[in-house]
């Protein structure tokens, strides 16, 4: 990546809301055109990056010594640059060590004696959404631009621990035991077919499938070779054509999730409306930018996040089907499109896809299983024995807060805030296939997975220098506590509903 790089910031970079969060730019031409002053306002105007011009304002290691960046630090190459556009009532209303302050009118409501069930939709909402940021800024450290620049050093040194002491060196041994596992349950797969045990069969596939994915994940890191085309070429080999589901749809979303985890307006990863939701945020009708989709919050919503306490474990079972469709849709759109030395990624993934459906589909289920009844049997079973991978996948973030607290927090505090990690014994590592290390991996997602459970000490460590809370539980537990989140948000629901009534009947708006 370095032949792209055409500066350096050093120091902090601070009021900078990233496009994917919502950040709006205009070009430098725009802004030169109103008043001069407003190229004096640094606190609401840095210099960005834009990725349709090739050059930026630049700051070539600077050393900063005061907090925040100011004008003068800047170097004009150029004035075909962008700069974030803050509204005049926005900036009054935003913190720089944290998110938008509640409005007068919601403090009001906050401490008015007044039933919740007696409030609009949207004040009940406001008010469930701003007590989870209340209860975040309560528990971890202060989001003051000193204590985060503080954690984010701290962070930066642990990861030049990590480089130093091998932690990104792939241990192949431990690939070699993962491949016998794999060929002893593909080999039980065609052992059992072959004996017309079909249902025996189906169930050793979905076990080779659940297993298998574990090295896909790795390689849709670059964690095992490090190398874009080699651990590509394996992810899609493992996903594609041992699978039938696409690494390059994985890739993008799940490289958006890792970049702003548990936010309900761009994380793909928890956008699951009307079946689930895991926040209040979900209440308002939100637009993803991932997708470009408003999920409208409606009265099929209502009812079935009510019940998706009861619901999670049924909807796992059959999660596979909704990535299949996912596949093909992010293959058939425009976002699958690569250019460049990546253009052959995509002809290659539909080829693969094409091979998996042609050998599952028709050479499998059609040529080799006689009857339909054994036929949706058989991938029914092969389906549903991969639950506990779409349960490991949504435990460690599901239950975990979706409160945003503003550009000033540090990426590691997010990612720790947001994450949670799965204790097990050594042992059985291999169940979890290192996704029970989610907190860890979110800090170094290119580590290789067979080195996270030697760097959780360092995390451990780094956490209680910090005092970022590193939350781990056991697996019970921790689906425990993403029942009692899906519960606690369907409680929002009914209060939700009692809210919509009650305006319903009395014919107020809640407003007070």
């Amino acid at each position: 990546m370095n032949k792209y790089r055409i500066g350096r910031i050093a120091g902090p970079w601070v009021n900078f809301t990233p496009p994917i969060r919502g950040g709006i730019y205009r070009s430098a031409v725009e802004d030169d055109s109103t008043s001069s002053s407003d190229d004096d306002d640094s606190d609401s105007l840095l210099a960005s990056t834009n990725t349709s011009t090739t050059s930026i304002d630049i700051i070539n290691d600077v050393k900063l010594d005061q907090p925040y960046l100011a004008e003068n630090h800047l170097l004009r190459r150029s004035s075909h640059i962008t700069r974030p556009v803050l509204a005049t009532s926005e900036c009054a209303a935003t913190r720089r060590d944290g998110p938008p302050r509640a409005s007068a009118r919601m403090s009001k409501w906050r401490t008015s004696r007044i039933q919740p069930e007696h409030k609009s939709p949207e004040d009940y909402t406001s008010f469930a959404v701003q007590n989870e940021i209340d209860s975040d800024i309560r528990d971890y450290p202060s989001l003051d631009a000193e204590t985060q620049r503080q954690i984010t050093k701290k962070y930066q040194a642990l990861h030049q621990r990590v480089k130093d002491e091998g932690f990104y060196d792939c241990r192949y041994v431990e690939y070699g035991k993962e491949l016998l596992r794999y060929s002893a349950l593909f080999a039980l797969f065609i052992v059992c077919l072959r004996a017309e045990w079909y249902l025996t069969s189906a169930a050793f596939l979905g076990l080779f499938w659940h297993q298998i994915m574990f090295t896909a994940h790795d390689a849709g890191h670059r964690g095992i070779t490090h190398n874009f085309i080699a651990d590509t070429l394996i992810g899609m080999f493992i996903a594609d054509f041992c699978c039938g589901l696409s690494i390059g749809w994985w890739k993008s979303s799940h490289n958006v999730h890792h970049l702003v985890t548990n936010h309900p307006e761009h994380d793909p990863d928890i956008q699951n409306v009307p079946l689930f939701a895991t926040s209040p945020t979900f209440f308002k009708s939100i637009r993803s930018s991932y997708y470009d989709f408003t999920y409208l919050w409606d009265s099929f919503a209502n009812v079935a996040v009510r019940y998706q306490a009861y619901t999670y474990y049924p909807v796992m079972g059959i999660a596979r089907f909704n990535l299949y469709l996912l596949s093909w849709l992010h293959l058939l759109s425009p976002r699958s499109t690569n250019l460049g030395s990546a253009a052959w990624t995509r002809p290659t993934e539909i080829s693969f896809m094409l091979c998996y459906w042609f050998i599952f589909g028709y050479c499998l289920l059609w040529r080799t299983i006689p009857t339909w009844t054994l036929r949706v049997a058989f991938v029914l079973v092969s389906h549903i024995i991969t639950m506990p991978l779409h349960v490991q996948i949504t435990l460690s973030h599901w239950a975990m807060p979706t409160a945003d607290l503003g550009d000033g927090e540090s990426f590691p505090q997010r990612q720790l805030r947001t994450t949670m990690d799965v204790d097990c014994p050594a042992w059985l590592d291999f169940i979890h296939g290192g996704l029970q290390f989610q907190a860890v991996h979110h800090l170094f997602p290119r580590v290789p997975r067979h080195n996270l459970r030697r760097l959780q000490v360092l995390v451990r460590e780094f956490c209680a220098d910090t005092g970022i809370e590193y939350k781990c539980f056991g697996f019970v537990e921790g689906n425990k506590e993403v029942l009692g989140r899906l519960g606690e948000v369907a409680g929002q629901v009914e209060m939700l509903i009692k809210c919509q009534k009650y305006m319903a009947e009395t014919g107020e708006s809640g407003l007070h």
